[in-house]
């Protein structure tokens, strides 16, 4: 699935622009994911379910002995050709949609980054098992439910704008009739990862990234003081949740 800036609901699917390998709630996962002990290693594989463009992938490269992402939209063409103007060569994406199709590896390590929210049924996390080596890491971001603003947008009846403040908040049976993805408490995302086989090691809140704002002083001021850390104990500064999990 594509992680995005604006999103439009069409079908069981959520399109938009993926985000690219400069924006910082791209490159705050990565630093996040290398922090990891143990977790980036040249003589171990990486999956990333949900790849996008690749724009994480390609900033882990470096890391890996080598890399496949899988997507259900098509992004390979921007993916190409990054790749070849890096001159990265231990990196690939496919076509496939992980929910009903199989893959044929199996990896030591797995990334997902604000993707299990647009599955049909978050019980698909438990298929990824099925591709993960024994005792294998995984990295995977959800949004956050304290955030302030709807992170996906809402289809709200009367309301042209769809990321009204407080939204989220709501109940989840209210929330999920007129989200356009789920989102998750801690403890939400802790239980959904252990029902699917998995150890959860950390959790953490990542910053909000602020990179929709425009340029200028506001987004300085706020960049360079609320928000200048990777991570933050304060919920309703973080958009993301951040865990580190470990296949039992």
């Amino acid at each position: 699935m594509a992680r995005v800036d604006e999103t439009l609901f069409e079908g069981e699917h959520y399109l938009g622009r993926p985000a690219d390998s400069t924006d910082k709630i791209i490159t705050r996962r990565v630093e996040l994911t290398k922090a990891i002990p143990g977790f980036c290693n040249k003589q171990m594989s990486l999956l990333e379910i949900g790849c996008g463009n690749g724009a994480t992938l390609l900033l882990m490269a470096d890391e890996m002995k080598n890399c496949l992402g899988v997507d259900v939209f098509d992004h390979t063409a921007e993916f190409k050709k990054v790749k070849e103007q890096k001159g990265i060569t231990n990196c690939e994406v496919i076509l496939k949609d992980i929910e009903h199709e199989d893959l044929t590896e199996k990896f030591d390590r797995l990334i997902c980054f604000e993707v299990i929210e647009h599955f049909n049924d978050d019980k698909t996390v438990a298929r990824f098992k099925r591709w993960m080596k024994p005792g294998a890491l995984c990295a995977i971001s959800v949004p956050n439910k304290w955030w302030v603003f709807e992170t996906h947008g809402a289809k709200l009846p009367l309301l042209p704008w769809n990321r009204v403040p407080f939204f989220s908040w709501l109940p989840k049976f209210i929330h999920e009739r007129y989200s356009n993805a789920r989102i998750y408490t801690k403890a939400r995302i802790k239980n959904l990862l252990e029902e699917s086989g998995f150890e959860v090691l950390e959790m953490k809140y990542i910053t909000a990234p602020m990179d929709v704002l425009k340029e200028g002083a506001v987004k300085n001021l706020l960049v360079n003081n609320v928000f200048k850390n990777e991570t933050t104990a304060i919920p309703m500064l973080s958009t993301s949740i951040f865990v580190v999990a470990r296949l039992k």
